[in-house]
């Protein structure tokens, strides 16, 4: 067949299909998202003063100042430092402690700060279905509209879990990650869990030197371990315990839920817990709600660092903190939890830096720095899976692994930090410009570079990514000046986390990139016009085969009947 006949019944085919294609094909109007009819929320929580973003005393307390857009509330550090039953009842009662959260006694070494510690505990749930109303509480928010069930170890509180009679969100003090516990080398510590919740828990000191059991208790036989199966029995609701220890050894630590592990620490009930070093009149910030900037850092920490951060990276299934927003029955939850969720099949959906996904990190938990510093960041995670924490604009150093100090000899500067579940790093952050340790000021990502990690529920951007920015790009509100003016708003809508918005429509003027609501691959439009045109190749090659085979075949009979014909005649000849 000639090479003219085959082009044309490929143009036919071709031309056929894109016809077909062509009128089945009815693309959709790029659609704009007016930005005015999205609720955009106020980058900074609105509740809180700016009178907490200063340096202030408070009880005699030296509280630093923070740049944060959210910061942490100052008399609450006043109430930790000093302790629950050493101030003030005005104080008291500007933090919602109870007031025996934190008791402070007992100068033992007589170094001028107390070594007796007493740190109250209760369980909390967030996010779990009530039976009184369809709806969530209390509700804690990890970004727009994100709401993961959850159970955190917090502060013993006095007062509602919500903020008021009106209002769903939950009490400030009521949030993840569990809270930051500090204490110093020698002092006598206990921890006590009041186990206000419907499961059975215990705390396991992951790291922190203790006894295995309580040698005043039960003839020793009193576990101290928090582990249900052999140092002691499950925490069950209503009770309470003391874990108690006197740390000899200091260093960035753990501290967690080791009852059905797979699920409670992955539910949120896990914290850090960080012995410093002693020192004289070590007054210490005994909780740190939130993690983020420590306000009052330690004596020893300041002999070498001009700031400290307590990084928590948390992450949780969607499967699984769905369970208690099912079910309000603790007999359905325990069977979901114990008996049908299968771990091995999990994936993790949500990723969190201090109990928070982008955007809200950039409230609460950016390193705001100065040229020349030098800011120690204490790490822990606490999620499932590795995490490779890569620092923009930055090398930095680590010095400790697991509370245990690196041989300064070794010291390792790079700029991605992978962590292991349940591993610390404390890392040294030299902001001194050499082109090294920094490359200069500016506002400069740091975030989990496991392409994941930087997802809330699949969607970008998000996850626990945060910033190091320097005080010369943050605005007068404490939130980072984007280059060329990007606009951070978009972020801060729900929209933008049910995958409504499309993201890049205020640059997308001429709307090339297609109409909202396309999570990936080809629209069902585009899918029917290359199924066709893919079809209609194919007919055409089938056409030629078959013309091509036929004529093939119709030369091979003409032969085949001339020498049929030619053998007659020859016999006939002879």
């Amino acid at each position: 067949m000639p090479i003219r006949y085959f082009m044309a019944i490929l143009a036919f085919c071709g031309i056929f299909t894109t016809t077909n294609a062509q009128a089945s094909l009815k693309l959709p109007e790029t659609v704009k998202v007016d930005p005015a009819a999205l609720e955009v929320e106020p980058m900074c929580d609105p509740k809180i003063p700016a009178s907490w973003r200063k340096a202030q005393v408070i009880e005699g307390v030296q509280i630093e100042a923070s740049e944060q857009c959210s910061p942490d509330n100052p008399y609450l550090i006043a109430a930790v430092v000093k302790g629950t039953n050493n101030i003030s009842m005005n104080t008291l009662m500007e933090t919602g402690l109870s007031p025996d959260a934190v008791i402070k006694t007992d100068d033992l070494d007589g170094d001028g700060d107390p070594d007796r510690i007493t740190i109250k505990l209760e369980v909390i749930e967030l996010n779990g279905r009530t039976p009184d109303f369809e709806g969530l509480v209390p509700q804690f928010e990890i970004a727009p509209g994100i709401t993961p069930g959850a159970w955190v170890f917090a502060p013993k509180t006095s007062g509602m879990s919500t903020e008021n009679f009106e209002s769903l969100r939950a009490n400030y003090l009521l949030r993840l990650p569990s809270p930051v516990i500090r204490v110093e080398v020698g002092d006598i510590v206990q921890i006590v869990v009041e186990n206000t919740h419907y499961f059975p828990h215990t705390i396991h000191l992951h790291g922190v030197d203790h006894p295995f059991s309580h040698h005043e208790y039960n003839g020793g036989k009193y576990g101290n371990d928090g582990v249900p199966q052999f140092s002691e029995l499950d925490l069950m609701p209503g009770q309470r315990r003391v874990y108690e220890f006197q740390a000899r050894q200091p260093g960035t630590m753990f501290y967690h839920c080791h009852v059905q592990t797979h699920t409670h620490l992955a539910m949120g009930l896990a914290g850090m817990i960080i012995i410093e070093e002693n020192r004289p009149n070590n007054w210490l910030q005994t909780l740190n709600v939130g993690g983020g900037k420590v306000r009052h850092p330690s004596v020893a920490v300041k002999e070498h660092y001009d700031q400290e951060y307590d990084l928590h990276y948390h992450a949780m299934d969607k499967e699984l903190t769905q369970i208690i927003q099912k079910y309000n029955d603790p007999r359905l939850i325990a069977r979901e939890m114990n008996r049908r969720y299968d771990m091995t099949d999990s994936t993790e959906d949500y990723f969190t830096l201090n109990g928070l996904s982008f955007p809200y990190t950039l409230r609460e938990s950016m390193i705001i720095a100065e040229p020349d510093q030098k800011i120690k960041l204490r790490m822990l995670n606490s999620g499932g899976e590795l995490v490779a924490i890569h620092t923009h604009g930055h090398h930095a150093t680590i010095t400790h692994y697991d509370g245990t100090e690196h041989n300064p000899m070794a010291w390792i500067t790079r700029d991605v930090f992978d962590m292991a579940p349940a591993q610390r790093l404390d890392l040294l952050l030299d902001t001194t410009n050499d082109g090294l340790h920094s490359y200069g000021e500016g506002a400069w990502l740091f975030h989990d570079h496991r392409e994941k990690g930087i997802t809330t529920d699949g969607m970008s951007e998000g996850g626990s990514m945060s910033m190091i920015t320097y005080k010369s790009y943050l605005d007068e509100v404490g939130m980072p000046i984007a280059a060329h003016g990007t606009d951070l708003s978009i972020y801060f809508t729900k929209e933008y986390y049910q995958r409504r918005l499309p993201i890049w429509q205020h640059m997308d003027e001429a709307g090339f990139l297609g109409p909202p609501g396309v999570r990936s691959g080809f629209n069902p439009e585009t899918k029917t016009t290359m199924m066709n045109l893919i079809g209609g190749f194919i007919a055409g090659i089938l056409i030629y085969l078959l013309i091509t085979r036929r004529r093939n075949a119709l030369a091979a009979m003409t032969s085949a009947m001339t020498r049929i014909k030619g053998l007659k005649g020859g016999k006939t000849n002879g």
